[in-house]
């Protein structure tokens, strides 16, 4: 089974930053869940079987959050005692806000118009940002140890996933219908 002291990174035997080799995750994600999945405990007692779930399961929340690069960041914060989305402090900077509001009104607009070009063009504009986003937090989490930058980046990184997820919800509609 599994130690449930360590943490994600040395769950599956990776070095505890914010750049991680996707196919060394997958790899070693494969690997640990063959080895804990409950089935291969059916014929085990009760106290293994529930073991084996556990382990299954932390398995998978590990797996989870270093896939995401949102939760990668927010874990490697928590790591510092860091709470990148702490409810008492919910601020992004005005201009990353501004921007965010008027592409917003964009997508509305294309929406509504029923405009898929334009709607998609917003959607790579975002996902070139949360690119750059995500250059910028391995910078800041694996070089420079910037943690408090870091968790603003993060937040934005967030708020921009959020956007794109709700601009593809705008698309489906369109292919839908």
């Amino acid at each position: 089974m599994i130690d449930f002291w360590h943490t994600h990174f040395e769950l599956f035997g990776l070095p505890q930053r914010f750049r991680v080799e996707t196919d060394a995750l997958d790899r070693a994600y494969h690997a640990l869940q063959s080895e804990v999945h409950p089935d291969r405990f059916a014929a085990a007692g009760e106290s293994a079987q529930r073991r084996a779930l556990q382990s299954s399961a932390r398995v998978n929340e590990a797996y989870r959050a270093l896939r995401d690069p949102v939760a990668r960041a927010q874990y490697l914060l928590s790591l510092r005692g860091i709470d990148a989305f702490a409810e008492t402090d919910t601020t992004l900077p005005v201009d990353f806000l501004e921007r965010q509001l008027e592409r917003r009104e964009q997508a509305g607009d294309a929406a509504v118009a029923r405009d898929v070009a334009a709607l998609d063009a917003i959607l790579a504009d975002v996902r070139r940002e949360s690119s750059q986003l995500e250059q910028q937090i391995e910078v800041l989490l694996d070089t420079e140890a910037s943690w408090h930058v870091a968790r603003t980046r993060v937040r934005e990184l967030k708020f921009l996933q959020k956007f794109a997820a709700d601009i593809d919800v705008m698309l489906g509609k369109f292919e839908d219908g």
